[in-house]
């Protein structure tokens, strides 16, 4: 009775199409891609958001030390970590729209399968947009990355220097 109830509704078109263990094998088949490239952002969004806490918590031992009257040479660092915040913080911004987007993706394979409109277009403009974001996302952690190497190399001149 209840599935004679169903086959007379517009869902037992959906249930029609989606019904298919080969349609929903091709759909999640089509959708690991995207989901690789999801747990590989969030591996990438570790490394980025452990630099950013460890450069917030440089930056908060300074500014604590300096109203303490103890920071000293510490406060000539500043400017470079604040750089490096700004890069870190928008590295992992970026590196979560990219995830956000990838997700939609990911949701919109498995929408696909229930409705006749083609969604084709769409999941290629969110794709896009995914590696747009997490291009731009990897370039402002590449700019975290460098910015720390550079005041290093300026540290060690200094140290080689004066030593």
């Amino acid at each position: 009775m209840l599935l004679d109830l169903l086959a007379s509704t517009p869902a037992s078109a959906i249930l029609e199409r989606t019904s298919s263990t080969a349609q929903v094998q091709h759909v999640v088949q089509l959708s690991l891609a995207p989901a690789f490239l999801l747990a590989a952002i969030g591996a990438v969004m570790n490394v980025m958001t452990n630099r950013l806490i460890w450069v917030a918590n440089k930056i908060e031992k300074i500014m604590a030390a300096d109203e303490e009257g103890r920071a000293g040479i510490l406060l000539e660092e500043l400017p470079a970590l604040e750089k490096r915040r700004i890069y870190a913080q928008r590295a992992v911004m970026l590196s979560t729209a990219a995830a956000l987007t990838i997700s939609i993706v990911i949701v919109l394979l498995f929408v696909s399968a229930f409705v006749r409109t083609p969604l084709g277009t769409l999941v290629a403009l969110s794709w896009i947009v995914t590696m747009a974001f997490l291009v731009a996302g990897l370039a402002s952690f590449l700019m975290e990355t460098r910015t720390a190497a550079k005041r290093n190399r300026e540290r060690m001149k200094r140290v080689m220097h004066n030593g």
